[in-house]
C-alpha cells in the first residue's frame, strides 16, 4: 500500500490497523529546538477519542503516546521523530460474522477488489482508529504554528442532520461532548442522539474549521495551491464527502459584486474567499467546511453480498458512532494544522528573506 505520507516539508507518515498491536507515524521535517513532551499529546487525543461520552463508540483507549525518535533533553533535534501508540480495548470478534461479507458503503469491497485481501477487524487500515495519528503529529505542526506564526486552529460542530447552531461561542464548543458552539442547544442534540440509538441508525454532520491569526502570503499559486492541499487533506478524512473553502457552494448563487472581497485601508470589508486568493494565503482568517457522511456501521438490516457473490443481508454490529461528525472537529483541526505547517516551512524556504510589503491589510 502506498501514499501514507503527507506533507512534503514537514511530513507525516502513519503507520497501523484499528485492531493491529499498534499504531503510530513519523514526522520528518521538524524544525530542531521546538520543546515537546509526551504529556503534550494528552489533551488533542483526548478529545478526538472514543468513549468520551456516550454519544459515540465505547471502545476505549487510552491513547498513551511514546516518543521513540527526534528529541534530546526535551527538544526537537530535527531528525525524524517516531510516535507510537498501542491499541487496547479490541473486541474483533464483532467482525467476524462480517469477515465473508462486503457492507454497504464501507471500504469492504474496494479494499478486496485492489489488494485481494483485507483485515475485516474493524476496517483495518480503512478504520478512522488511523486518524489518531494524524491528531498526534498535528499536536507538533499546532505548537510550531502558535509559537512561530501566532496561528491557531480551531474547529466545531456546525451541523447534525438538519440541526444547525441558533448561536455562536467558541467558549460553548469546548463544554460539551458534541464541540457544539451554543451550549442551550446541547439537550436537543444529546435527544436527538438517543434516537438515532434506540434506532440503530445514523446522520450526517457538517464541521467548519477556522483558522485565525493568519499572515498573507502562505502558499503557492498553480499546483501547490493553499486551498487545493487543503481541501485534499480534509478530504482524506474518513466518512468526508464534501469540501468547500470560504463560501464554498453558495457562490453559484452569489454575484461578482456580492462574492469579491472589497478591501479599504483599515481591512478587507468580508471574507467569502476563506482567506485565500490565487492559493495563497490573504491575512484574512482561514475558513473551511466538511460535509461526512452517515455512518454505514449500522443496526438497519441492509442487502449486500459475499465473497462469493451471493446475496445477504448486513447488520453491523458492534461500538459505533451514531454521527461521526461528533468526534471529527480534532481530526479536521488537525489535517489544516499539518497542511498549515508544511506551507509555512515551504514559504520560509523559499520566500523567508522577502521583506515587508506593503500596503498589509486584514
Amino acid at each position: 500500500m502506498s501514499s501514507n505520507t503527507f506533507g512534503k516539508f514537514f511530513t507525516v507518515t502513519t503507520f497501523g490497523e484499528s485492531h493491529g498491536p499498534a499504531i503510530g507515524c513519523v514526522i520528518d521535517g521538524c524544525p530542531p529546538g521546538l520543546s515537546l513532551a509526551a504529556a503534550e499529546f494528552s489533551r488533542d487525543l483526548g478529545r478526538r477519542a472514543t468513549g468520551r461520552s456516550r454519544y459515540t463508540s465505547q471502545r476505549r483507549e487510552p491513547d498513551e503516546v511514546e516518543i521513540l525518535s527526534g528529541l534530546y533533553e526535551g527538544r526537537t533535534t530535527g531528525t525524524p521523530i517516531a510516535l507510537l501508540i498501542c491499541n487496547n480495548g479490541q473486541r474483533s470478534k464483532d467482525y467476524s460474522g462480517i469477515a465473508q461479507t462486503f457492507r454497504p458503503g464501507h471500504a469492504d469491497y474496494t479494499y478486496w477488489h485492489k489488494y485481494g485481501i483485507r483485515d475485516p477487524r474493524g476496517g483495518g487500515r480503512s478504520s478512522a482508529r488511523e486518524t489518531t495519528m494524524r491528531v498526534a503529529a498535528a499536536v507538533v505542526a499546532r505548537k510550531w504554528l502558535l509559537e512561530h506564526a501566532g496561528v491557531r486552529v480551531r474547529a466545531y460542530l456546525a451541523q447534525m442532520g438538519e440541526l444547525t447552531p441558533t448561536a455562536f461561542h467558541w467558549a460553548a464548543v469546548e463544554q460539551n461532548p458534541f464541540f457544539w458552539p451554543c451550549q442551550e442547544q446541547v439537550p436537543e442534540l444529546e435527544k436527538n442522539i438517543d434516537v438515532l440509538r434506540r434506532s440503530g441508525d445514523s446522520v450526517g454532520a457538517r464541521v467548519s474549521v477556522v483558522a485565525d491569526g493568519m499572515p498573507p502570503g502562505w502558499g503557492e499559486p498553480v499546483y501547490g495551491k493553499l486551498d487545493s492541499e487543503l481541501a485534499s487533506a480534509l478530504m482524506s478524512i474518513n466518512a468526508v464527502k464534501g469540501v468547500e473553502l470560504g463560501d464554498g457552494f453558495a457562490v453559484v448563487t452569489q454575484r461578482g459584486s456580492q462574492h469579491r472581497d472589497e478591501m479599504r485601508p483599515d481591512g478587507f470589508s468580508s471574507n467569502h474567499a476563506g482567506g485565500v486568493l490565487g492559493g495563497i494565503s490573504t491575512g484574512q482568517p482561514l475558513l473551511a467546511s466538511l460535509a461526512f457522511k452517515p455512518t454505514s456501521s449500522i443496526l438497519v438490516p441492509g442487502q449486500s453480498v459475499n465473497l462469493a457473490g451471493e446475496p445477504v443481508e448486513v447488520v453491523t454490529k458492534g461500538r459505533h458512532d451514531p454521527c461521526v461528525g461528533l468526534r471529527a472537529p480534532p481530526i479536521a483541526e488537525a489535517m489544516v494544522a499539518l497542511v498549515l505547517m508544511d506551507h509555512a516551512l515551504r514559504h520560509r524556504a523559499q520566500c523567508g528573506d522577502v521583506g515587508p510589503v506593503e500596503p498589509r491589510i486584514v
